[in-house]
């Protein structure tokens, strides 16, 4: 399975018809296979530094089209907010994942890269 194989998680358990991959110490995504139309989302996994390195080495590996923005218009770039480090790419059904190493807004005002949901808040005297 994709994310288990890129995240480096266990792969998933069978229960009916779902998949459960267990992504945390409380969090298991369920995947079901379905015939309806699925719209396309984003998901964020916080990571350490190590599991960074390790998962970008996969993407790389795979040759996947990444980019540091979820706009898509930083390509084969990595963004640096928060004054960590964050990944988007896309699974095979087109969902946005994204691997990052410091919350959003964790550095808040004060990283020399904000996150740009906090940098856009910034006020003049802030």
């Amino acid at each position: 399975m994709f994310v288990t194989e890129l995240l480096g998680l266990a792969p998933p358990v069978l229960l009916g018809p779902f998949a459960l991959v267990n992504a945390g110490d409380q969090l298991t995504l369920d995947f079901v296979d379905s015939d309806g139309e699925i719209k396309t989302q984003h998901y964020a996994f916080l990571v350490s530094e190590t599991e960074f390195d390790q998962i970008f080495a996969r993407i790389e590996e795979r040759r996947l089209p990444y980019w540091a923005d979820p706009h898509k218009g930083k390509p084969d770039q990595i963004n640096h907010w928060d004054d960590g480090r964050g990944v988007y790419f896309e699974d095979p059904n087109g969902h946005l994942l994204e691997i990052l190493t410091r919350p959003y807004g964790s550095a808040g005002r004060a990283a020399q890269n904000p996150h740009p949901l906090v940098a856009e808040r910034l006020e003049p005297g802030d």
